[in-house]
């Protein structure tokens, strides 16, 4: 199984346009980019995992050359707004060898896609449902959904588990917390991992994972292999930035704290500051896995 991150940013990408916090002009200075998050598995199918609004320069710059299907983790625009793209996929085929691609969410999911892009279904998307528990029909790839809560606007949420061969991938996407999971997400080989912010926020309002709310989840799955972070946003304060008032920067409720000094780690404002600190941040967890912190465009052989 190979895995690209076609995209490994927040709802709005980073750097934000019209933001001049920290976070956003150093990543700027250093020509860093992370795109809505979006995966891409070889698995002897080629499947999307979600399709938001930037898939075509997504799709450009990985060079894919097609889909046997996409998963939709659940119905935000950042998540599903690209299907219209995929109409491009039709248009460039001959029409007797064309077959609509399947495109897997919940029903709930549906309900909100197709109010926006009923005009796809039938001619470039096949509609099929994702089953929380239930293996998804159709695939040679084994493929299982587990409910997940991202709030009261998507209750449709749900990861992907994928089984190819020996090796099995968990996918939480955008969460809080998992709401359905016996024993389906343990000891994956790899993990991914949304961690929106480095501390948990005194107010959750979009309700998205943190690395502080996610490391006793990395702990209990117990993976194999490594753990790969994603949906990096610029959304935590960082100490002395003028930047601080804006909507998006919430105040952490109680910071992780390196266990060497007791003081607050340090936010990172870049790929590779993130890095040391989830390095860091594991060995202090008593986490032994290997951590990565995702960018767009990396591709790995699980």
């Amino acid at each position: 199984m190979r895995l690209t991150f076609l995209g490994t940013g927040s709802a709005w990408k980073v750097p934000e346009i019209g933001c001049d916090c920290v976070i956003c002009e150093e990543m700027r200075r250093r020509g860093e980019t992370r795109s809505r998050t979006s995966l891409y598995l070889e698995t002897g199918e080629r499947i999307l995992v979600d399709c938001g609004p930037d898939i075509t320069r997504q799709w450009e710059a990985n060079s894919l050359a097609a889909v046997d299907a996409v998963l939709i983790t659940h119905e935000h625009g950042d998540h599903y707004l690209g299907l219209d793209e995929l109409e491009a996929l039709r248009r460039s085929s001959e029409p007797a060898r064309w077959r609509p691609i399947p495109v897997y969410a919940t029903e709930a999911a549906w309900d909100t896609i197709e109010q926006r892009f009923a005009y796809l279904v039938g001619k470039a998307l096949e509609r099929r449902l994702a089953r929380p528990g239930k293996p998804l029909g159709g695939l040679k790839t084994r493929i299982v959904p587990f409910k997940t809560f991202h709030g009261p606007v998507a209750r449709g949420a749900v990861g992907y588990v994928v089984t190819a061969g020996k090796k099995k991938l968990v996918y939480t996407s955008d969460l809080l917390h998992v709401e359905e999971e016996g024993k389906l997400l343990r000891q994956p080989e790899v993990l991914v991992i949304q961690t929106n912010w480095v501390n948990e926020p005194q107010v959750n309002r979009p309700s998205h994972l943190s690395l502080q709310r996610a490391l006793p989840m990395i702990r209990d799955w117990k993976p194999q292999g490594r753990v790969f972070l994603v949906h990096i946003s610029d959304a935590d304060p960082v100490p002395g930035d003028p930047a601080n008032v804006y909507l998006k920067k919430v105040p952490p409720a109680d910071p992780l704290r390196d266990a060497r000094t007791g003081e607050p780690y340090p936010i990172p404002t870049c790929q590779q500051e993130w890095q040391e600190l989830a390095i860091q941040v594991f060995a202090d967890w008593g986490i032994e896995v290997p951590v990565h912190v995702a960018w767009d465009g990396l591709a790995v052989e699980i």
